[in-house]
């Protein structure tokens, strides 16, 4: 790494009208991610999930892609380690991989993946991990791990079949191929195309739209949902019973009652 790349920062985290846009900061790689990039994604994940003042969050790449999966330098290191650590080392990786994929997936908030260019490997499987994917018309993903002889690991083998369904899923695993944003669209994969340069306000007017409701009720709404395949009728019930329990005692609910009975007193 030169100087002047170790003066920019990988991921830039930014803040407009409550609405946080991480962009991965490597273009001149395509916005690979490295094991530094890991680290701070995991740290700026953990804050917007904290600050209760960001109420949604976009994720993007800078440059021409939005993320060209894991770093090349990383997979040649592993690759050289000693034979008796190779396993080890990689299970480590493995779980900061998994703990930044579900801090993105399970962040309290409405997560957007704004898709401007290639999202191939792990890049693919993090625009998976969002709630929704909005994509320029430049974009293209594919689950290219099989190229690598490796499987998805970032998300995929869970993500991917609950959006395009099983068969599908396996045909995009199987094959590597790239597939493009009319075609993700058709197929699920992705819920949006706009022109390249309507991209970010595309996604920051959508952004603002999904997250103007009680931050409260948005939170648990989703904490539920994004199990709602695993749980039974009556386990999902159970937790929405609760949550609901929790929304009662609300200051959003609270305030939005009080609010709704005093225009009620006005127009009688």
């Amino acid at each position: 790494m030169t100087r002047s790349e170790q003066l920019v920062a990988p991921i830039d985290l930014s803040v407009n009208q409550g609405i946080a846009t991480l962009t991965l900061n490597r273009p001149e790689a395509r916005n690979a991610i490295s094991d530094d990039m890991r680290s701070l994604l995991i740290e700026h994940l953990e804050r917007v999930a904290a600050d209760a003042s960001i109420k949604a969050l976009i994720v993007t790449g800078s440059g021409k892609g939005f993320c060209a999966g894991g770093d090349i330098k990383g997979m040649q290191a592993r690759m050289s380690a000693p034979a008796g650590s190779v396993a080890f080392n990689g299970w480590k990786r493995q779980q900061r991989v998994h703990q930044a994929v579900s801090l993105l997936h399970n962040l309290p908030k409405p997560t957007i993946a704004a898709v401007n260019g290639a999202a191939t490997g792990l890049g693919c499987d993090m625009a998976l991990s969002c709630d929704f994917i909005i994509a320029s018309e430049q974009a293209s993903l594919a689950m290219s791990y099989i190229a690598r002889g490796l499987i998805p690991d970032g998300g995929g083998l869970y993500f991917l079949p609950r959006r395009v369904g099983l068969s599908k899923a396996k045909e995009l695993i199987f094959s590597g191929r790239s597939v493009t944003p009319a075609e993700a669209l058709q197929i699920g994969m992705i819920d949006r195309i706009v022109a390249h340069d309507s991209l970010l306000p595309a996604a920051q007017d959508w952004a603002l739209q999904l997250s103007g409701g009680s931050a409260t009720a948005l939170a648990l709404s989703k904490s539920i949902i994004n199990n709602s395949f695993e749980l039974t009728q009556s386990q999902i019930f159970a937790m929405g019973s609760q949550a609901q329990g929790i929304c009662y005692t609300s200051s959003e609910h609270q305030e939005s009652v009080a609010a709704f009975l005093a225009r009620k007193a006005e127009r009688s």
